[in-house]
């Protein structure tokens, strides 16, 4: 996806599986400050919106509803790649209060890509509806990473979630994402691949665990679209070292 970032503007990928309210959050932050159109060569449409906070200026992404990240699907294909390789400032997660188990996982695949990550909570006021209490602090702490209470047609706590965006994505706020643990065999894989992937100087672009699970998965077309990207990220941080050398000739 091509986007036109202005000046200054902080780009904010928004996921979340499907009828988590992912698109009420959308509209809340953004009001009518928003476009739609579709993700180049894919019928499947995009939603762009923007708002401001601290006279920071934020460009929203609402990304394709999604269970997963694995790609059995047009939508789960485009919101992985933009994760991946949008490399967005921050990405807010959105999760249903009532079904947080169900909807950790894909929290969980997220935060293997990137700890630029904030976890919005929403749907709360049907949580109490129901009964269901969730200790926000508690499972902050657990997953390492800005967790955020919404009940977003109510417009409830949506100034605490453009705070966290704010603090990830201009104040660089450090995190320390829950990381799953897999198989003594997986994990043994991993840890002969992680230091042949820094070794070669992918690590430094992308998770250099995330990379080694996606070179375990075997997925072939998947593997050389990493590739392709690695090598433009390279070629664009070769590019000032050349311009250098020229001024210096």
């Amino acid at each position: 996806m091509n986007l036109k970032i202005a000046e200054g503007q902080w780009v904010i990928a928004l996921a979340g599986n499907p009828n988590v309210g992912k698109s009420t959050v959308f509209n809340a932050l953004t009001g009518l400050r928003q476009h739609t159109g579709n993700w180049p060569g894919k019928t499947v449409n995009n939603a762009q919106g923007y708002f401001t906070y601290h006279h920071q200026k934020f460009m929203l992404v609402d990304l394709p509803g999604t269970y997963s990240l694995l790609a059995h699907s047009v939508e789960e294909e485009i919101a992985r790649d933009f994760i991946c390789f949008g490399q967005p400032d921050a990405t807010v997660v959105v999760l249903d209060a009532t079904s947080l188990e169900r909807n950790l996982n894909l929290a969980l695949q997220i935060m293997e890509i990137t700890p630029r990550i904030v976890v919005c909570i929403n749907l709360m006021d049907e949580a109490r509806k129901r009964g269901i209490h969730i200790d926000i602090p508690a499972l902050q702490q657990e997953l390492g990473v800005p967790v955020v209470a919404t009940a977003a047609r109510h417009n409830q706590g949506l100034q605490e979630l453009q705070r966290s965006i704010y603090e990830i994505a201009v104040e660089k706020q450090a995190t320390q994402p829950k990381q799953i643990v897999y198989s003594d065999d997986v994990e043994k894989a991993i840890r002969m691949l992680q230091p042949k992937i820094e070794k070669v100087g992918m690590g430094s672009i992308l998770s250099p665990r995330w990379l080694a699970l996606r070179l375990l998965d075997s997925n072939p077309a998947f593997i050389e679209e990493i590739g392709r990207f690695v090598s433009l990220q390279r070629e664009r941080e070769d590019q000032p070292k050349k311009e250098e050398g020229r001024m210096a000739l």
